[in-house]
């Protein structure tokens, strides 16, 4: 049984692919993360030597603690916030059980962008619909919970990356962008090595949708029905992707173990 200051893998994963969440903190040193270079989803780096800024980072919100094997380091932070009345667990054996767990993922670190300003920042073409909602509830949900996205008219996309530094996306000639028949949402899952099969599942759906390819996938004409939707709703941006997050939300869990429920009336009588 864990510690009541313990968090396992198993009960990790329950919530790891939901808005439900919480912020992982990993406090690994330099020397044990470079021999193993990747994150679990949703989870950022922040120096262990820091406690004031950890305690001012924990405090009052929903976080796990965590580091390559959660023996030194994270055991005595827990125990030393804990004595200032703030509870943070840690993971249980941190993050190399993660790793060695079956069904889980990780990503490499190196394929996540710099922070702009603390996190990632993205930039890509306004009145977003398909892979422009899409790819940022992934990016939310798995790379970075922290990250902020920006649309712009199509032309000014590329003069905003070079000035402010975030990284583009789905317009063509950057790295996350169509590749023939696949989408962005696929060139990011292949880039950050989230293919779980439930996201692969995701995938051929918000392909067949963005490319107008609906034979591939009949649940694209309802994805597709419910993005016109959205942007008829919504003429602000960032409302229609913040509404767009609980539609990928739903898609994802059904995609996950729903797809063999049916419904139907009259149901039968017993």
């Amino acid at each position: 049984m864990p510690a009541p200051t313990e968090f396992t893998v198993t009960q990790l994963r329950r919530p790891i692919r939901t808005p439900d969440c919480p912020l992982i903190v990993d406090i690994s040193i330099d020397p044990d993360f470079d021999h193993d270079p990747h994150l679990i989803p949703g989870a950022f780096r922040h120096p262990h030597t820091d406690v004031d800024g950890l305690k001012a980072l924990i405090n009052g919100r929903d976080r796990i603690i965590t580091c390559q094997q959660a023996i030194k380091l994270c055991q005595r932070l827990v125990a030393w916030v804990r004595g200032d009345g703030i509870v943070a667990p840690y993971l249980q054996g941190g993050n190399y059980p993660w790793r060695d767990a079956i069904d889980t993922i990780r990503i490499p670190a190196s394929a996540i962008p710099a922070f702009v300003d603390k996190a990632t920042l993205w930039l890509t073409r306004h009145r977003p619909k398909i892979d422009r909602i899409a790819c940022p509830w992934l990016i939310r949900r798995f790379v970075d919970r922290k990250t902020q996205f920006l649309f712009v008219s199509a032309v000014e996309v590329m003069g905003g990356a070079a000035r402010y530094g975030p990284t583009p996306f789905d317009i063509e000639g950057v790295a996350f962008s169509h590749r023939g028949q696949r989408s962005t949402f696929d060139a990011m899952l292949d880039r950050f090595h989230l293919h779980l099969s439930a996201l692969d599942r995701l995938a051929r759906i918000v392909r067949a949708t963005d490319t107008n390819r609906h034979n591939d996938a009949p649940e694209a004409a309802g994805l597709l029905a419910l993005s016109a939707g959205l942007s008829r709703q919504y003429k602000d941006d960032q409302q229609r992707k913040e509404a767009g997050m609980a539609i990928y939300d739903a898609l994802c869990r059904w995609a996950r173990d729903g797809q063999n429920e049916g419904h139907a009336w009259p149901q039968e009588r017993r």
